[in-house]
């Protein structure tokens, strides 16, 4: 008598639980293996509209939580996602519009990633969106922060016109003053404050007025919009973030005589990321650690005080300095938010500049008023932007009908421990090539090249689908019953139980784990897979 029986389910593969902006890596990364590209950019941009842009400036998490990265080397999800996202320049594939609106109005504040994000979503929602932002143009740091060579304005531009292109009005060099105000005027049901963090923290430095001191996001948004720093002689970055990588690096292509980076703190404890700080190094940047700027002297002396770290790791003054040559310093020692204009709307609440909200939802004390991106608590990337801006469209639109958003429960994750790797051979990563650093510090031209049409259907052919059916055959061949029925290309399978008899062959030689067995009176799993017709686990 059967006491167990199979049943199939759908597991949360590692990179879709680590992608910030929620994407559904996996099922797009299957069509783009089958070179279905246009079905693959549909399902990625779902998600989130911007692939190209992502596909270069993203630190994809989702690679480091890929259960490759434990074989061979994780599936090169980023580069794949900017193949798919630069042949949708190309195509010039634009996004589907609704059938319907809703006769809602929605303010945005700010044009940055997260702002630009919820109004896509919102307008795909059939909302009416407005987005009023202080700068010349749309993009927020990722225009005004984010060096070109990293991020071609061309690409940011196109990605941007889609989202123009579904009715959502830009109105730029547009400063919010009072947000109640604006809404109560324009008439506007809800708004979504992403205003980013565009203001430098500041830092005194003593005899600083003996130099040129600069901050960083100033410099940068500067080399944006063509006021640029002249002759910065030799450039002295203070800070450890990604934005004081790219402020040296700019630095370098514009003509420094020299540049080093001064960081108080250990190359382990530096937040930049590790990619960030090994290309600058590639491209002649110097980094000193453990060193403070006690102050500036005459004629680019600059004093810098050796640190080391207490038992707790924290870096502690050693009464030792040293003298280095600076006759610019460029301050890269974080961003606040300039959130005064809500101080007046009833109901929110903050911690210095950083907006509250509900996490769940991320409305503010004030209802209908809604935040995101940097002027929340998170961390501070284009990818978390987004993905706060596709959460804030969908609570926003839930609130506007009247309900209350409910997202579906989470499937258990597919760790590596639950797939049999026999199945997979190993296939050697595909890397983007990169120019060489004497080329790279010339010019603003882009680093990276993207991968061709081959490379990235390769790439995304090493995707081991973790947790989900791919319709291998084997559960079809390995039963020794005949109890295992092809529902065609696209519908996967069935059991016939009445053939069945429990014995797990299936279940055992799945290479992805998508078959487990159950007792024969348990209830049905919450991630069982049912296909069209029923069948599985009935």
């Amino acid at each position: 008598m059967r006491t167990q029986k199979p049943v199939y389910v759908d597991l949360l593969p590692p990179c879709n639980a680590g992608c910030p902006a929620g994407e559904n890596i996996q099922a797009w990364l299957a069509q783009a293996k089958d070179g279905r590209h246009e079905q693959a950019w549909r399902i990625l941009t779902a998600d989130n509209p911007f692939p190209a842009i992502h596909g270069r400036v993203c630190y994809h998490p989702c690679e480091t939580a890929c259960n490759r990265a434990l074989m061979d080397g994780a599936v090169s999800i980023h580069s794949v996602e900017r193949f798919l996202g630069d042949l949708g320049i190309e195509q010039g594939w634009q996004f589907t519009a609704p059938a319907q609106r809703s006769g809602k109005k929605v303010l945005v504040v700010g044009s940055g990633p997260s702002g630009l994000s919820a109004a896509y979503h919102l307008s795909i929602l059939g909302h009416d969106v407005t987005v009023r932002d202080n700068s010349e143009k749309p993009g927020g740091m990722m225009r005004y922060g984010i060096p070109s060579y990293r991020l071609p304005r061309t690409v940011l531009d196109a990605e941007i016109a889609r989202i123009t292109a579904l009715g959502v009005r830009f109105e730029q060099n547009h400063v919010v003053t009072d947000l109640q105000r604006e809404m109560e005027e324009g008439g506007f049901d809800a708004a979504f404050v992403a205003v980013g963090a565009h203001l430098s923290k500041r830092v005194d430095i003593p005899n600083q007025d003996a130099g040129r001191v600069l901050d960083a996001v100033s410099f940068l948004r500067g080399v944006e919009t063509g006021e640029r720093a002249d002759d910065l002689g030799r450039v002295a970055v203070y800070g450890g973030g990604n934005t004081a990588m790219d402020a040296a690096r700019v630095a370098r292509r514009l003509g420094a005589d020299d540049t080093i980076i001064v960081y108080r703190r250990t190359r382990e404890q530096m937040p930049a990321h590790e990619d960030e700080a090994t290309d600058a190094e590639d491209e002649g940047i110097r980094i000193n650690w453990l060193r403070t700027i006690s102050s500036m002297g005459e004629e680019g002396a600059l004093t810098v005080e050796i640190q080391e770290l207490d038992e707790a790791g924290r870096p502690q003054p050693t009464g030792q300095f040293e003298t280095l040559e600076a006759d610019t310093v460029i301050l890269a020692l974080g961003q606040e938010s300039d959130t005064e204009f809500l101080k007046n709307m009833p109901g929110i609440e903050f911690d210095w500049d950083v907006v509250q909200v509900d996490p769940a939802t991320l409305m503010t004390g004030a209802p209908g008023v809604f935040a995101g991106g940097d002027a929340v608590p998170s961390e501070r990337t284009v990818t978390v932007g987004v993905g706060h801006g596709k959460k804030a469209a969908r609570n926003i639109d839930a609130w506007l009908r009247g309900g209350a958003y409910q997202p579906g429960p989470k499937h258990p994750e597919a760790t590596l421990d639950k797939l049999n790797l026999w199945y997979f051979g190993d296939h050697a990563r595909r890397e983007q090539e990169a120019l060489d650093p004497a080329t790279r510090v010339a010019a603003f031209d882009e680093v990276l090249s993207g991968l061709d049409s081959d490379e990235a259907q390769f790439e995304a052919g090493r995707c081991l689908s973790c947790g989900n059916c791919f319709e291998c055959d084997g559960c079809l061949g390995s039963c020794p019953e005949d109890a295992i029925v092809k529902l065609g290309v696209g519908h996967r399978y069935k059991y016939d139980y009445d053939k069945c008899t429990g014995c797990g062959t299936c279940a055992r030689q799945c290479p992805v784990h998508a078959i487990e067995m159950i007792g024969e009176s348990d209830p049905l799993p919450v991630n069982v897979f049912l296909p069209p017709s029923g069948g599985a686990g009935r």
